[in-house]
């Protein structure tokens, strides 16, 4: 049996601890992306064991002009702008607060941004979840499997293109192995009070570099890896400017 969403959740902050291997390795869970029919976009990273030595917290926003915002927890240099910053516009380093209110109901507040959403498991995503969790754990150090993956995904979850490996806009290789897979069929969101309006995909399904990004709400949990950040090769990241605690 498939645990709910919050309980996947607080196994994973339990534990705290990134999968072994090299390069820079995480555990963690959040919604992949949630477009808005209005143009914007929302993620969220909730990473629980990084190689940083502590978890970090990151929502992702992108207005209807297509700017992107990232609001972590950390420093840019051990959070999402470490991989990412060459494609967004700006960082902020905020408190970031997530609240399970019941196994399905997770409340997010960062900085201006206030979302609350439901997670629900559907035939699709629950089939995406028995087979994620059938594979063997070498199965999922193959390129050659998480690219089948990628392509198989595709139909399934009726979410436009989605990729489990490729390069990230600051230079670096990725891999991605989602274990768990929940919907996200209801939610609200607005920033500074401004209601974000009726959840329904974008006209161009978004990306950033090789990582795209789902055409309807969705829930994971499971690990990824990144490339070693090597400064002569990669784009290194802007200092995250601070934003108040409101």
């Amino acid at each position: 049996m498939i645990p709910d969403a919050r309980a996947v959740a607080e196994a994973l902050e339990a534990r705290r601890e990134p999968p072994a291997g090299g390069d820079e390795r995480f555990a963690g869970y959040g919604v992949m992306g949630l477009p808005f029919a209005g143009g914007h976009y929302l993620a969220l990273r909730r990473m629980a064991g990084t190689p940083f030595g502590g978890p970090y917290s990151a929502v992702w926003h992108r207005d209807p002009a297509g700017r992107w915002t990232f609001y972590v927890s950390a420093g840019s240099d051990a959070s999402c702008p470490r991989y990412f910053d060459a494609a967004i516009d700006s960082s902020v380093r905020t408190t970031i607060t997530l609240e399970w209110t019941g196994p399905a109901r997770l409340e997010v507040t960062a900085g201006p941004i206030r979302w609350s959403m439901d997670v629900a498991a559907t035939p699709a995503t629950t089939a995406m979840t028995a087979m994620s969790r059938a594979m063997p754990k070498a199965a999922w150090e193959s390129r050659t499997v998480l690219g089948a993956m990628s392509r198989c995904s595709r139909p399934l979850m009726s979410a436009g293109r989605i990729r489990l490996l490729g390069t990230v806009p600051n230079g670096q290789w990725f891999t991605a192995a989602p274990t768990t897979v929940f919907a996200v069929p209801r939610s609200t969101a607005s920033i500074d009070g401004v209601d974000l309006g009726a959840l329904g995909p974008l006209p161009h399904q978004p990306r950033l570099g090789g990582f795209w990004l789902p055409q309807r709400g969705l829930f994971m949990a499971g690990t990824s890896a990144f490339e070693a950040f090597d400064p002569a090769r990669h784009h290194a990241p802007r200092p995250a400017r601070t934003l108040a605690d409101r």
